[in-house]
């Protein structure tokens, strides 16, 4: 949902934006923290290399009243088909890195851009693009922290941290897998859009976890169950979560099994995983993607 920036009372002493693929918001920095936030649907999908600047100005151009406003951004904006491409950092290494930071050149000169780099693991390959500034944040919040970071989204992470640095981490498309087998298999016509039922994903994500090798049958007995005994379409949704969830903590025992865990990401998903991992004995605690990242992107802008 689109957010417009308006004039300030000040000039902001910097801009933070985290700019994905579907979004771009943007948070407008004082000395003291926060001075007001705005977003649009401007996300890095929907724009060609030469738009960017028009559409960061398009949303931001209400705060620029200083000569000059730094902006540090993350996530998919620096990608290959983003702004300018930030080269992923490899890991073992600290989340982020002022002196990795990519300045993008800028018509406008209101205003210096730079973009957070993302991270790269070679074996077994992965990479991760603007949860690094998330975890930065997270320890930043909680500089003592050591154990494992669980980001759930369209591409959870899995995040094991020590000492500061992030040594490994793991994605899982779960996010991803539960939109398409939602709304374009065969399994659409018994989800539903929404609801959720306590009883039912929690025996999915045991069925998963115990038997994880029998995912592509328990997925059709969703199907089947709906035309045999007209299973309710909230319990069906409930279970195809629990399902995807459960497989994913079965691969990813070897990160969260006795580990202390915080979870990042929105409260709804959260919940579902702290529930999922709570019930494997474990006492997940939750930060916010939207508090970490600005946390995440003040670090940057405090180190430069």
């Amino acid at each position: 949902m689109s957010q417009p920036a308006h004039p300030l009372p000040q000039a902001p002493a910097w801009i933070a934006v985290d700019w994905g693929t579907t979004h771009l918001r943007a948070t407008a920095m004082g000395g003291a923290g926060p001075l007001a936030q705005a977003g649009s649907a401007d996300g890095m999908g929907s724009l060609k290399p030469d738009q960017f600047e028009a559409a960061l100005l398009a949303l931001i151009g209400p705060w620029l009243t200083a000569p000059v406003t730094p902006v540090i951004a993350c996530g998919m904006v620096g990608s290959r088909q983003g702004w300018a491409e930030a080269k992923y950092r490899a890991v073992p290494c600290t989340p982020v890195a002022a002196d990795a930071l990519t300045r993008v050149a800028t018509k406008d000169s209101r205003i210096t851009v730079h973009i957070a780099p993302g991270l790269r693991q070679d074996s077994p390959a992965d990479v991760m693009r603007g949860e690094e500034t998330q975890i930065a944040g997270a320890l930043a919040l909680h500089p003592e922290f050591d154990g494992v970071f669980c980001l759930p989204g369209t591409h959870s992470k899995w995040v094991h941290v020590s000492a500061g640095e992030v040594v490994s981490f793991q994605t899982f498309m779960t996010g991803e897998l539960f939109a398409l087998l939602s709304t374009q298999s065969v399994l659409r016509h018994s989800i539903a859009a929404e609801g959720f039922d306590d009883a039912a994903f929690d025996t999915a994500v045991s069925d998963a976890l115990s038997r994880p090798e029998r995912i592509a049958a328990r997925l059709f007995t969703l199907r089947a169950q709906s035309l045999l005994t007209d299973a309710a379409p909230i319990v069906a949704r409930s279970r195809l979560s629990g399902l995807l969830i459960g497989i994913e903590l079965a691969a990813a025992k070897p990160y969260w099994l006795g580990q202390p865990v915080t979870l990042i990401g929105a409260e709804t998903l959260c919940d579902h995983y702290a529930r999922a991992l709570r019930a494997q004995g474990l006492a997940p605690s939750t930060l916010t993607a939207a508090d970490c990242t600005l946390a995440g992107l003040s670090k940057l802008k405090g180190a430069l």
